[in-house]
C-alpha cells in the first residue's frame, strides 16, 4: 500500500522550507521603503560649531587644495579617497533578476556599498550608469578615478564585462575589480577546497562540471587552471549545452567570445555533447552560476560517490538544497545567507579591498585573490568543517581582517603596493576601520538615528 501520509509530510515539508525562503524577498518590499535606501553620508571630522567650517571649508581648505596641486599623492593624506570606492553598473546582469536596468539595479549597488561598510569598513559609492555602450561605461570610470581609491564593477553582462575589466586595469592608477569575476572565483576556489576535504578527494584527481558561462564560472574555471587543475578535467555548460572544441556557433564569433572559446578549445577532451545532464555523468563537482531550477534530481543521481554541488543562482538556485540532499548529494551550497555553505562574495570583497586600500595597491592581481581564498579556506579549517559548514559565516569578524592582511602582504609581494606595512600593522588597521563602522551602526541604532524596524 502507497504511503500517503508520508508524501502528504514530505510535501507539506517543501511548501514550509520554500515559504521560509520567500520570507527574506517579503520583508525586503516592507523594509526598503520604510528606510529610503540602505547607505547614507556622514561627517568624520568634528563640528564644535560653525567656526570649524572656516577649516573644512573656506577660506582654510585652500591649503590642502594648494598641497595636492604641488604633490599629487598627498589627495590620500587630506581626502578620503584611500578608503572610498565606486561600486559601477549598467545594470544589464543584475544578481539573477538579469538585464533590469540601472534604476532597479540600485537596491543591490546599495546594498554592496552596505557590506563593504559594515564588513570591511570601506566608504562606497553606488553609480548606475544609463548607457549600454561598453565604450561610455570605461570613459565614465576613467573621468571619476580621481575621486576614488579603487573600482568595483558589478552586474554588467558578458562579454563586454570582460573588455570593460581589462582595458579599464589597463588605463586606470587604482586598482580594478569585477566581483562577479574575481569575487565569486576567490569564495568559490576556498568554498571547493574545504568541501573536498569534507568528502575525502583531491584537487587534481576530481572531474568538475561548470553550469553557466558567464562572467562568475569563467572567472572560477581561470582560478581553477592557476591553481593547477587540468582543464582537461573541466566540462563546461551553456544555455544551448556542453563546450567543445566542436562549437562551431562559439568558433563562428571567437573574436567576440574569446573567453569562451578558450574554454571549448581547452576543457572536455572528449568532446561530450548534450547539456547539463550529461556533463553531470559521473562527475565529482558541479558549479553551477546559471537560472533558477535548471537542474534535475536525477542529473545529481548521476554523479559519482559523495558529489558536491554549488547552485549559486540568486536569489533562487538551480535546485533547492532539500532537493539535492534527496538526491544524495554530499556537500550542498547556495548562495543565500539564509542556507547554510553560503557560497556569496560577501565573504571575499570586504576583506579583499580592506587589504587593497590599505596599501594603496595599483591592482589586484589573481595572486591576490588566491591569497585571500587560502586564507577564507584556512578559517573555515580552523572553525572545524563538516558537510552544512565549509566557509565561516558572514558575522565572523576574523575573515575580513584576515582576508585584509592576506592581500596587503599579497600585493607587495606582486610589487603593487605604493604601502609596506607589516603584517601586524594590516591587522590593526583592518580592525580599526571595521571597529569604526560597526560600532557607528550601533550608536546610530540606539540612539534612534537609524529608525527601529517595524515589526
Amino acid at each position: 500500500m502507497a504511503n500517503h501520509g508520508g508524501a502528504s509530510r514530505r510535501a507539506g515539508n517543501r511548501e514550509e522550507l520554500l515559504a521560509k525562503a520567500r520570507l527574506p524577498s517579503e520583508q525586503a518590499l516592507k523594509l526598503h521603503p520604510h528606510y529610503r535606501g540602505k547607505v547614507q553620508t556622514a561627517p568624520k571630522c568634528p563640528i564644535r560649531s560653525l567656526d570649524d567650517f572656516a577649516i573644512w571649508y573656506t577660506p582654510g581648505v585652500a591649503a590642502p587644495c594648494k598641497a595636492i596641486a604641488a604633490q599629487p599623492e598627498l589627495v590620500y593624506e587630506h581626502t578620503n579617497k584611500g578608503n572610498t570606492i565606486a561600486i559601477v553598473t549598467d545594470g544589464t546582469r543584475v544578481l539573477g533578476l538579469g538585464d533590469i536596468g540601472p534604476e532597479a539595479g540600485l537596491p543591490v549597488m546599495e546594498g554592496k556599498a552596505l557590506l563593504f561598510k559594515y564588513l570591511g569598513g570601506v566608504d562606497a559609492v553606488p553609480i548606475c550608469l544609463r548607457t549600454r555602450d561598453e565604450h561610455e561605461i570605461v570613459r565614465a570610470v576613467e573621468l571619476i578615478e580621481p575621486s576614488f581609491g579603487g573600482i568595483n564593477l558589478e552586474d554588467i553582462s558578458q562579454p563586454k564585462c570582460f573588455r570593460i575589466l581589462d582595458t579599464l586595469r589597463a588605463r586606470l592608477g587604482i586598482p580594478v575589480w569585477h566581483d562577479d569575476q574575481q569575487g565569486t572565483a576567490t569564495v568559490t576556489f576556498a568554498a571547493l577546497l574545504n568541501a573536498l576535504e569534507v568528502v575525502g578527494k583531491r584537487l587534481p584527481c576530481v572531474r568538475l562540471v561548470l553550469v553557466g558561462m558567464g562572467a562568475a564560472n569563467f572567472a572560477v574555471y581561470r582560478t581553477l587552471v592557476a591553481a593547477g587543475v587540468d582543464p582537461r578535467a573541466i566540462i563546461a555548460c551553456d544555455s544551448r549545452g556542453t563546450l567543445h572544441s566542436g562549437r562551431a556557433d562559439i568558433e563562428a564569433k571567437q573574436e567576440e567570445f574569446a573567453e569562451k572559446w578558450r574554454v571549448c578549445t581547452e576543457s572536455n577532451p572528449e568532446r561530450v555533447t548534450g547539456g547539463i545532464g550529461e556533463a553531470l555523468r559521473g562527475a565529482d563537482v558541479c558549479i553551477a552560476f546559471s537560472a533558477p531550477g535548471v537542474m534535475l534530481v536525477e542529473w545529481l543521481q548521476a554523479m559519482a560517490p559523495d558529489p558536491i554541488v554549488f547552485a549559486c543562482a540568486n536569489p533562487v538556485p538551480e535546485i533547492w538544497p532539500w532537493e539535492a540532499k534527496e538526491a544524495g548529494v554530499r556537500v550542498m551550497a547556495t548562495g543565500r545567507s539564509d542556507f547554510p555553505n553560503q557560497v556569496n562574495n560577501s565573504l571575499g570583497f570586504p576583506g579583499i579591498f580592506r587589504g587593497v586600500l590599505d596599501v594603496r595597491a595599483r591592482s589586484i592581481t589573481d595572486k591576490m585573490g588566491l591569497a585571500a581564498a587560502h586564507e577564507l579556506s584556512r578559517i573555515a579549517v580552523e572553525r572545524g568543517l563538516r558537510e552544512d559548514a565549509i566557509l565561516p559565516r558572514m558575522d565572523d569578524e576574523e575573515v575580513a581582517v584576515r582576508e585584509a592582511v592576506a592581500t596587503g602582504l599579497a600585493a607587495q609581494a606582486e610589487g603593487v603596493a605604493r604601502l609596506s606595512p607589516t603584517a601586524d600593522e594590516l591587522r590593526a588597521s583592518a580592525m580599526a576601520s571595521i571597529r569604526n563602522a560597526r560600532e557607528t551602526t550601533r550608536v546610530l541604532m540606539q540612539e534612534g538615528l537609524i529608525r527601529r524596524a517595524p515589526e
